[in-house]
């Protein structure tokens, strides 16, 4: 049960950085205006907040293996919100980013 939260937070989190980081590029390189970008930012300010949520008290620990769900979950939007097509080198970086956070979180610690 630990494991399925701390996978939904991280699902949660990439959500909100993502899409608070798509929202402002958005409002800047595409002109859609200052509403926009403050969405944006209150996003990203969300996702700091959903990551202090894991249930691991290891700041660098859990930012660490937010980087692989970040990777996967940036291709992941772009191919949903703008049409991205990745590669198998895309795919393939993205599964082995996934699996080091795997590592990097689930692995079982002698704690």
């Amino acid at each position: 049960m630990l494991v399925a939260r701390s996978v939904l937070l991280f699902v949660l989190a990439a959500l909100f950085e993502i899409g608070g980081a798509w929202l402002v590029w958005q409002g800047v390189r595409e002109h859609r205006g200052w509403v926009w970008i403050g969405a944006g930012v209150l996003a990203l300010g969300i996702y700091g907040f959903v990551a202090t949520l894991q249930p691991d008290a290891e700041f660098g620990r859990v930012l660490a293996a937010y980087g692989g769900v970040f990777v996967a979950g940036s291709i992941a939007w772009g191919m949903v919100a703008d049409g991205y097509r990745p590669d198998r080198w895309d795919v393939t970086g993205a599964l082995i980013c996934l699996a080091g956070m795997a590592v990097i979180m689930y692995a079982p610690r002698g704690r």
